[in-house]
């Protein structure tokens, strides 16, 4: 598995001028680069452990996806300590460089072979060219090897999810395809079994269908978050990504030639249709703050031909979406830093025949007053206020319990589908039909009951219905069904005193919410129940007559007091 490194630093601006050299991994310029690991989010942004904002202003260190097997002099002329040390071997000192520069590293699976992306190569899914285990498997063994090196703060799943030649990925649609379930899996695979702290920052889909005019197909990138979202095992771990280029479009996947389309590119789009698009697609999983989808989003690759880049559009792009990034105030990283061969003219930082290095800020690149607009512009610094988290339930193929602690204590109800929140978050809502739900803060998992019978009901708040209610006390933190039936309510006790009244939200025949309730869509084209933020869920209602789905359709809210 090949994987290259991203380089992320609270300023790029010091590492543009200064780079890092690997045989002594330090500069000055980084060397006052102080923060403190491990890396978080409070809902649209990155903190580090002091809370502070942890800005990606960053690029993308190209060369690990490339085909070499073994170093040389021709690689390593200025580091030949490393000539003769392997692919790998040579991934771990560009690693500890960067890290002992003070920079942060994330990890990015680019390609699973030997070669540069990004046709129908094999590169095109995570399991285009092996197995999902195998890929799980070196994701591990990449996360185990750098968990000491706590600069190393994030796993960036897979490059540009795309199209093979005769089948689409999909979000959530189940199959072998299936990038929503992948990328849950593994993520929660890696917070529970190699490394808690890591960032997992998960792409939108690059590309579906077949770039013909006339048949359907395009550039679906995030805009699936809005409706089927990641809720991993532990929360504040979850950043999503997007690439932007200017040759690719919302149509049109940047072919040349055959597969080419007559759909406008990026660089077509003038400026309000550039960032309306791009909004849509990608920015606004940050912008929109209280949802269920809600995360930082990191443009972890843009960049434009070059520093000999002539083109008007291509240049009015490159000003357009810099425009767009420091309005937004976004996280970034520029493909790339440095280049290698015939590529190196659309790197940052750029060496001629002889050797010397040149790059934005030297004066001849007409990339270089963008550039520092970008790096230098003004945004959200120092300590970020805590946020409410909501996550979504969406146990629509199989189990979906996302609180460790019920995960350890193995299989809470046989025999019937499950769901729960994360640690440290209750059941905010539930949907009449599909078995979503809505989790909120906080509930203490101290101790947890299941309940599958009416013994806790007190008064009779669904006449009619059978109904699970939380002993005193409990909230649900998550439920079990067959089906459509309800099985089970999984209840918690709550870290706050909790309300004995209570009212009933039905949510049988349309949406029952809170006006301006926030979570979000979490449950799409279902109708929906929800109880205030200043509520718990303490009980579900439903019914198991002749005739009848057996779906919820109601809750019971308790205050929090």
């Amino acid at each position: 598995m090949l994987i290259h490194v991203v380089v992320t630093a609270a300023v790029l601006a010091a590492l543009v001028p200064v780079p890092v050299n690997v045989a002594s991994g330090r500069t000055a310029a980084t060397d006052a680069e102080t923060w403190t690991p491990p890396l978080s989010t409070r809902g649209r942004y990155i903190v580090d452990a002091n809370g502070n904002r942890f800005k990606l202003r960053s690029g993308n260190w190209h060369g690990a996806s490339g085909t070499w097997t073994g170093t040389g002099d021709a690689a390593d002329g200025a580091n030949p300590h490393l000539n003769g040390r392997t692919p790998l071997q040579v991934y771990d000192a560009v690693v500890e460089a960067l890290t002992a520069a003070g920079l942060a590293v994330i990890l990015n699976n680019h390609t699973n072979t030997t070669r540069w992306c990004c046709g129908v190569d094999g590169n095109e899914r995570w399991n285009a060219s092996q197995s999902a285990a195998t890929w799980e498997d070196d994701w591990l063994f990449m996360v185990r090897r750098y968990r000491s090196n706590p600069r190393v703060v994030g796993a960036d799943l897979y490059n540009e999810v795309r199209r093979s030649i005769m089948d689409d990925p999909n979000w959530g649609g189940g199959g072998d395809h299936d990038w929503f379930a992948a990328s849950q899996r593994l993520g929660d695979r890696i917070l529970a079994e190699a490394n808690p702290d890591l960032l997992i920052i998960v792409e939108g889909i690059n590309w579906t269908g077949l770039p013909v005019d006339g048949l359907p197909h395009g550039r679906p990138t995030l805009e699936p978050v809005r409706t089927l979202s990641h809720t991993l095992v532990r929360s504040g771990k979850l950043v999503y990504s997007a690439h932007f280029y200017d040759y690719t479009g919302p149509r049109h996947s940047g072919a040349t030639g055959i597969g080419e389309t007559s759909d406008p590119r990026y660089r077509d789009l003038d400026r309000d249709q550039l960032h309306a698009v791009v909004t849509r697609q990608a920015l606004f999983v940050a912008g929109e703050p209280g949802q269920h989808f809600t995360a930082p989003v990191w443009v972890s690759e843009f960049g434009v031909g070059g520093r000999d880049e002539t083109g008007a559009r291509q240049r009015a792009w490159f000003q357009n979406i810099v425009d767009l990034l420091v309005a937004a105030d976004a996280d970034f990283a520029y493909w790339p830093v440095v280049g290698w061969g015939e590529r190196n003219s659309w790197a940052l930082l750029h060496w001629d025949a002889a050797g010397r290095r040149t790059g934005p800020y030297d004066g001849d690149d007409w990339r270089g007053p963008a550039w520092s607009r970008l790096t230098g512009s003004p945004g959200v610094e120092g300590a970020v206020a805590p946020v409410t988290d909501r996550s979504m339930l969406s146990p629509d193929r199989g189990d979906f319990v996302q609180s460790l602690r019920l995960r350890a204590g193995g299989d809470w109800h046989p025999g019937a589908r499950k769901a729960a929140c994360p640690d440290g978050q209750r059941l905010a809502g539930h949907s009449h039909t599909g078995n979503r739900g809505l989790c909120v803060d906080a509930a203490q998992p101290g101790r947890f009951e299941l309940v599958v019978d009416e013994r806790y009901v007190s008064p009779d708040w669904a006449s009619g219905y059978t109904k699970l209610q939380c002993p005193p006390g409990l909230a649900m933190v998550g439920y079990s069904v067959r089906g459509a039936v309800v099985a089970g309510a999984m209840c918690a006790a709550l870290p706050v005193a909790a309300g004995s009244t209570g009212r009933t939200v039905w949510f049988d025949r349309g949406d029952n919410r809170p006006a301006g309730a926030a979570g979000g869509d979490f449950a799409s084209g279902h109708y929906k129940g929800q109880c205030a933020d200043t509520e718990y869920v303490a009980g579900v209602a439903f019914t198991r007559r002749i005739g009848s789905s057996g779906s919820p359709a109601a809750i019971l809210c308790r205050p929090v007091t």
